[in-house]
C-alpha cells in the first residue's frame, strides 16, 4: 500500500509569508531547516548538515499557527509531499513542498 506522509522537526528559517492566490485561496508559506542524519560511514564534518524544506499551510488552522511563528522557532510538521507546477520565465517549472496537515510549535529540537 502506497503512503505519502512527511514528519519533520526543525527550525523556522524566516518570517512566514501569507499569500492570496488569484483564485482567492489563501495560504501561508514558510521554510523549515531540518538537521540531516549522517550515514554511518560519512566523514566527520565540523559544520552541521541540514536540509531546508518549503512547507505550505492551506487550512485555516495551520495558517493561524504558521502566522504566529518567527525565525528560530522549533516546529513539528506533519503533511504530504507535493510537486507543484507553474509557469516561469523559462516555461513550465516545478518544485516540491510539504502540504501541512498539522503544525505545532515545540520548545526545542529533540
Amino acid at each position: 500500500m502506497a503512503n505519502n506522509e512527511v514528519h519533520l522537526v526543525g527550525r523556522v528559517s524566516g518570517a512566514p509569508e501569507p499569500k492570496e492566490l488569484p483564485s482567492g485561496d489563501r495560504l501561508v508559506a514558510l521554510r523549515v531547516v531540518v538537521p540531516r542524519s549522517l550515514p554511518r560511514r560519512a566523514p566527520t564534518r565540523k559544520a552541521p548538515v541540514v536540509d531546508t524544506i518549503d512547507v505550505t499551510c492551506w487550512t485555516s488552522i495551520t495558517r493561524r499557527v504558521a502566522e504566529k511563528l518567527g525565525p528560530g522557532d522549533v516546529v513539528e510538521v506533519t503533511g504530504a509531499l507535493r510537486r507543484r507546477f507553474f509557469r516561469g520565465g523559462g516555461g513550465v517549472q516545478s518544485r516540491y513542498d510539504v502540504e501541512v496537515s498539522a503544525l505545532r510549535r515545540m520548545t526545542d529540537l529533540a
